[in-house]
């Protein structure tokens, strides 16, 4: 898998195969319609003089992590949109050896990709992930994201510190090999929440679905 670009680091969460065909019938076969207009990446800063730009990293490799930060992170510990009936317990993840991202087994459950920003951090892109189905067919607990509208409200519990909320904006479609990582995985610019799932067409012959779904929800003040 390495050699593949920055992409590649999503792919597990669309890799699940399905041991039964009733989940077929259970996620949506033609994919959720996109709204809105994701936030941007901060432009690349000028070139220095040497000649070299200074881009955002868009992704760290296995190793970045907790013990390089400047300060405590608040954990996020519980994500939940109310308007779509999404309640599930966050827990952090990192790189698998493979260099992609590691998604919790639990389908009930989101992983908070914890080489990057935190949710309520004051920049950057605050990436959960999880699966849209399990492998015995059941939906998981992100396969809501297909039914989020724009403005509801999403709040992350964190560990040692009060909530945050965000409210929808957007909803995006990426074939998996044209995810813009370096937009998702960004570190700085204007702080975002981006959810990651899967997205139909599910091709099992091809690995599974051939989509990212992504909602990006920006901060509520107060």
């Amino acid at each position: 898998m390495h050699g593949k670009g920055p992409w590649w680091i999503l792919l597990t969460v669309c890799t699940t195969v399905l041991l039964a065909t009733v989940a077929t019938a259970l996620v949506p076969q033609a994919p959720p319609a996109e709204f809105g207009s994701r936030p941007a990446a901060p432009a690349p800063a000028a070139p220095s003089a040497a000649g070299a730009p200074s881009p955002a990293p868009p992704s760290p490799s296995p190793g970045a992590g907790a013990g390089a930060r400047a300060e405590p992170v608040a954990e996020p510990v519980r994500l939940g949109i109310p308007a779509v009936g999404l309640d599930a317990r966050v827990v952090p993840v990192g790189v698998a050896t493979d260099g992609t991202v590691q998604v919790p087994p639990d389908a009930q459950e989101a992983g908070w990709y914890r080489h990057g920003p935190a949710p309520g951090s004051p920049g950057g892109s605050a990436v959960l992930v999880g699966h849209v189905d399990s492998r015995t067919g059941d939906l998981g607990a992100l396969a809501a994201l297909y039914r989020v509208r724009e403005g509801d409200e999403v709040t992350v519990g964190r560990s040692g510190a009060a909530p945050v909320r965000y409210r929808v904006t957007a909803r995006t479609l990426y074939d998996k090999e044209r995810l813009p990582a370096g937009e998702v995985f960004r570190r700085t610019g204007d702080p975002v929440l981006t959810l990651v799932t899967c997205a139909a067409p599910y091709d099992r012959d091809r690995g599974g679905y051939l989509r990212n779904l992504v909602v990006s929800a920006v901060p509520v003040s107060g």
